[in-house]
């Protein structure tokens, strides 16, 4: 499990330092971006897609209960 767990720091501290010389901007700087920037604007986007989804999910479930009601 440790070498899983190394490999995969390894892979993403690789992927930042790329993304580093790719933009020319430091390895703390695209850090930064990452998690104080992006990571938030993500997981607020998936609630805000599953909060949408929930919804729209409430409302096919209550028109097919309607909908089984008018067909007996």
């Amino acid at each position: 499990m440790k070498v899983f767990i190394d490999t995969i720091y390894v892979y993403c501290t690789d992927f930042i330092v790329n993304l580093a010389n790719i933009f020319d901007l430091s390895y703390y700087e695209i850090n930064a971006i990452v998690f104080i920037f992006l990571y938030p604007l993500l997981t607020l986007g998936f609630m805000v897609v599953y909060f949408v989804q929930k919804q729209r999910l409430r409302r096919i479930k209550k028109h097919n209960k309607i909908f089984a009601q008018l067909r007996k």
